[in-house]
């Protein structure tokens, strides 16, 4: 399999989508002329065009709203938060909208909107750019998250999020942009929600604190009653 990087196996996930589907389009602040803050988009308005890779103004309050518009009628956005700590400008619109219309609506809208971007420290860029995001939308009901470590994962999650009919938060180890692996060639999904076994073995570990003890110790107990190891 070619060796891509973390960065190189993402931007290339959403070039296939976006010549495959013609309804994908990005949005963000620098990623077309510029792109992007970590080069993520390079090279993506050369190949489709200003009107398929927007350079947005500084609002991300603006720009999210407006790809939940779009995404309700029809299209695939793809927003790009230049760190997830900015996403709490748009927080209203990802969390009260994004997140609910399908059930305002009793399933008659969808919103296929994807919402990415780097995650985390570990890059010297001070306080303001370095939460982690993953526990705070994951508490919102009608949000996807996902956050890939490897370049195989990172493609094929992207492919998988830009495919679903519901919004996914997507959440860049801005640490590993750089990092290297193997990325199958070809079409391949990475599916939410279904575990992948990295290495099979007889034993299990259950590390907690409090009380979640109990509830670990009755799981373990499940699996034990199953012969699940």
């Amino acid at each position: 399999m070619p060796v891509k990087t973390y960065r190189d196996a993402l931007r290339a996930a959403m070039a296939e989508e976006m010549e495959r589907d013609e309804r994908v389009v990005l949005l963000g602040e620098d990623i077309g002329l510029y792109g992007g803050t970590h080069l993520v988009t390079n090279g993506l308005i050369d190949q489709f065009g200003p009107r398929r890779v927007l350079d947005t103004p500084i609002a991300e309050n603006g720009f999210t709203g407006a790809a939940i518009g779009m995404a309700m009628a029809g299209m695939r956005p793809i927003v790009e938060m230049m760190t997830w700590n900015f996403s709490f400008q748009a927080a209203d619109q990802i969390i009260q909208n994004a997140a609910k219309l399908r059930y305002f609506s009793g399933g008659q809208v969808h919103v296929p909107l994807v919402i990415r971007g780097p995650n985390g420290g570990g890059v010297q860029l001070s306080a303001q750019h370095t939460h982690s995001l993953e526990g705070f939308y994951g508490h919102f009901p009608g949000l996807k998250v996902v956050s890939p470590v490897t370049p195989e994962d990172v493609k094929g999650m992207m492919l998988a999020a830009i495919r679903d009919p519901d919004p996914v938060i997507f959440l860049e180890a801005g640490a590993l942009y750089g990092t290297k692996g193997e990325v199958p060639d070809g079409d391949y999904v990475v599916e939410f929600g279904k575990a992948r076994i990295a290495r099979e073995g007889t034993d299990i570990s259950l590390i907690a604190y409090g009380r979640q003890v109990n509830m670990l110790l009755r799981v373990a107990d499940k699996l034990a009653e199953e012969n699940i190891s």
